[in-house]
């Protein structure tokens, strides 16, 4: 694979889509995990295809798509099933982060995110379980959007945690990216933007120094531009117990959608993700019961801190991203102190948006902003005008 590769190898799969439409005339990328009728799905793993066999129908977002005027330009590399937080592949290899060319894109949407980045297409699709749009946003300089939970048909994309599962995109700037909301998230953006603004002190606390540092221009003008400002904690009882609840319910569920390829084909697969969902296929009952009040917890605690008209901003990433090429007993901690800023996505379904926020010794870092359940254009209409600011 080229080192600034984010295509799948082979030949590039291309559709034409509609002449008309509020997309036409531009090009998007399809994560590797979102079917295309006719073209199999590899997600990222030299087994899937011949177990999942070959898709008859485009997923909803790609034919949502290709009839608002987009026309496919390739499917991108991903962690294998997407089941990876950096972007690195044993198997396809690395997608290039243009934005810092030694470090990782991020994943597990990292051939959309390298794609986007480098210029190659106007935007790209990618899906997000427990960081998987957010954190490639983050270490690659992009808006990057996790709806909320079941907000877009997930139909045709390869299931991963269907309690956490969801379908985003990237873009490099705020246009492109509210003009693709449109058409997925299917309404307008509002006219009137939040009023109240939380700052997150228990995320901010976890970040890096630097990151905070880096992030805190661009926080300031979010806070000039929705007025009320107060902070908040975001994670009772914490963070660190968000990401443990989160990582039980994912990882269990994993394990059980990926039960029935395993016992059939016997995969080939990188050591990290054989063992994570070994770990994941030994998790008991009761820590599974515990993980579901601890996310009923927090689905409450959110919805109280979120009512119509508030929005939440955290960094998306406590660092950038790590060199390329790391040892696994180096990652592991690090894909930890990661998820302890993802996790609330999949454990409590709100919509979150990446924003490139600034620049950690050359490397991008994100600012997020968060708001309740369904008010995902709410977060589109604050990024377009923050970036006019």
């Amino acid at each position: 694979m080229s080192a600034t590769e984010a295509f799948v190898a082979g030949p590039r799969t291309t559709i034409a889509g509609s002449p008309t439409g509020p997309l036409a005339g531009l090009g998007f990328a399809v994560k590797d995990l979102i079917d295309i009728a006719g073209v199999p799905t590899h997600g990222g793993n030299p087994d899937w295809s011949r177990y999942a066999g070959i898709p008859s129908q485009h997923a909803w977002v790609v034919q949502t798509l290709l009839e608002a005027g987009a026309s496919v330009v390739g499917k991108t590399i991903t962690d294998e099933v997407s089941l990876g937080i950096l972007g690195e592949n044993v198997f396809d290899g690395t997608p290039l982060n243009p934005a810092a060319p030694d470090r990782v894109p991020g994943g597990s949407s990292s051939g959309s995110a390298s794609a986007v980045a480098q210029g190659l297409c106007d935007f790209a699709l990618g899906t997000d379980s427990g960081g998987s749009v957010r954190v490639p946003a983050s270490f690659c300089g992009l808006y990057g959007i996790r709806p909320t939970h079941g907000r877009i048909d997930f139909s045709g994309i390869t299931v991963q945690s269907p309690s956490a599962d969801t379908c985003g995109w990237f873009a490099r700037d705020a246009e492109m990216f509210a003009r693709v909301g449109e058409v997925l998230l299917q309404g307008k953006l509002p006219t009137t933007l939040p009023t109240r603004l939380l700052i997150a002190t228990d995320a901010w606390g976890f970040a890096d120094p630097e990151v905070q540092d880096a992030l805190l221009k661009l926080r300031h003008r979010l806070s000039s531009l929705i007025g009320h400002t107060e902070e908040v904690v975001m994670a009772t009882p914490g963070l660190s117990v968000w990401q443990r609840a989160q990582r039980v319910l994912q990882s269990s569920e994993s394990a059980k959608t990926f039960a029935p390829w395993l016992d059939a084909c016997n995969p080939r697969m990188a050591y990290s993700v054989a063992r994570n969902l070994t770990i994941g296929s030994m998790i008991s009952e009761a820590e599974r019961s515990a993980a579901s009040l601890m996310r009923i917890e927090a689905r409450a605690r959110l919805a109280y801190l979120l009512p119509k008209g508030t929005i939440l901003c955290l960094p998306t990433t406590p660092f950038p991203a790590p060199l390329k090429d790391l040892p696994i007993s180096v990652l592991a901690p690090l894909r930890e102190r990661i998820s302890c800023l993802t996790s609330h996505g999949g454990l409590t379904g709100v919509p979150q948006v990446s924003i490139p926020g600034g620049l950690v010794g050359g490397a991008p870092v994100g600012l997020s902003i968060i708001a309740g359940r369904g008010c995902d254009l709410d977060l589109l209409a604050v990024a377009a005008k923050l970036a006019r600011m």
